[in-house]
């Protein structure tokens, strides 16, 4: 498989477009005006044979009527149609089910109603009929409420009722992970994936490839190069083969993008991977799953104990005159005291201390000068 194929087997990439396709608002209008054209032609047809017999005899208001009305419940449903453009399948199917148990249920209950009328022997001109007539569309209507409202308030639940149909989306297995900008910024993480030790699907939402364009188009120097920095792990996380990612369609968040992380989380079912300790604490109480790379960084970095020796070679001096920078294996920062002379070359160490802080891990140790051999 190349790596063209492997791209457009997970879906959207960087470049292509927030909309699965560009004709799609085109066919929608399309499938709108043939609705309306379908709603005008049944608001004509019953009355046209009628017109055509008696075109005189018939009252204006008897034929403008339901033509008035049939437009405006035809206006009323596109409007809705249009409020809401981003639909949940779950949410439909579940409407159309929960509407189709309210009219069985309205069919039996009517059913019912003209069973009794028919004991009574009411006369057709009889003006309980048509309060009989009333009483059947409106328990009708009634049923179709309440089935869709108790539907879409217990689809979490449904499937304890009714075993293999369920509304709401459950994960089961592996959850994917849901990556933050700061993920991507770091890089470690990519690291981490191609060392095969990943085996859980990768979700990056669309708004947090928004966020990184607008940090990569900053006139803040540091931004910029921070946002570039991530749109390119973003593009090695898409090329790798050790991994399966893809780009989630979210709308793009009003208001805090950490907020909209949160809830993207909780409604997917997914878990949260940042090294931003305030997002993973918020995302905590508020009961998302999260993983923190600082902490997966600091499982795995080396133990080292003070009055441990090491050979490290002195890369530069450091803020403090006489001392020298190092870094173990790891990238943990070893500031070696008496250490500034010996830049560029090996020597022994003794580790005195070590202190945690949010960055991360940081050893202090004191050079060991070397053995003069006689």
């Amino acid at each position: 498989m190349t790596s063209s194929d492997r791209n457009d087997s997970r879906g959207p990439t960087l470049d292509s477009p927030p909309n699965s396709a560009p004709e799609k608002p085109l066919v929608l209008f399309t499938v709108r005006m043939i609705y309306m054209v379908l709603m005008i032609t049944a608001s004509i047809l019953p009355f046209a044979g009628v017109a055509g017999e008696n075109p005189l005899q018939m009252p204006l208001l008897d034929s403008l009527a339901p033509f008035l009305t049939t437009i405006a419940v035809a206006t009323v449903i596109v409007l809705l149609d249009l409020r809401t453009p981003r639909k949940q399948l779950s949410v439909v199917v579940a409407m159309y089910l929960a509407i189709l148990a309210g009219l069985l249920a309205a069919i039996a209950i009517a059913a019912l109603i003209d069973l009794i009328a028919n004991v009574w022997q009411l006369p057709e001109s009889s003006i309980s009929l048509k309060y009989l007539t009333l009483l059947k569309l409106a328990t009708g209507i009634t049923l179709c409420y309440l089935a869709v409202s108790i539907v879409l308030t217990t689809r979490d639940d449904i499937r304890l009722v009714i075993p293999y149909v369920e509304f709401s989306k459950q994960t089961r297995g592996i959850r994917p992970m849901l990556l933050d900008t700061s993920i991507l910024i770091d890089g470690r993480f990519n690291a981490f994936c191609k060392s095969g030790f990943l085996d859980a699907p990768v979700v990056v939402p669309r708004f947090v490839i928004e966020e990184l364009h607008r940090l990569a188009d900053s006139s803040d120097r540091i931004k910029r190069e921070r946002g570039r920095r991530g749109l390119d792990n973003l593009q090695r996380l898409q090329e790798a083969r050790e991994i399966s990612m893809t780009i989630e369609e979210a709308d793009s968040p009003e208001g805090m993008v950490d907020q909209e992380l949160i809830a993207f989380a909780q409604k997917e079912q997914l878990r949260l991977v940042s090294t931003d300790s305030n997002l993973v604490r918020v995302a905590e109480i508020r009961k998302v799953p999260t993983l923190n790379l600082h902490d997966l960084a600091s499982v795995m970095q080396g133990q080292v104990a003070p009055g441990d020796t090491m050979t490290l070679e002195i890369l530069r001096a450091g803020e403090t005159k006489g001392q020298g920078i190092s870094y173990l294996p790891d990238g943990t920062m070893v500031v070696v005291e008496d250490g500034g002379s010996f830049i560029g070359q090996t020597l022994e160490v003794t580790v005195s201390n070590m202190l945690q802080t949010s960055a991360g891990r940081m050893v202090f140790a004191k050079a060991q000068p070397p053995s003069s051999e006689t």
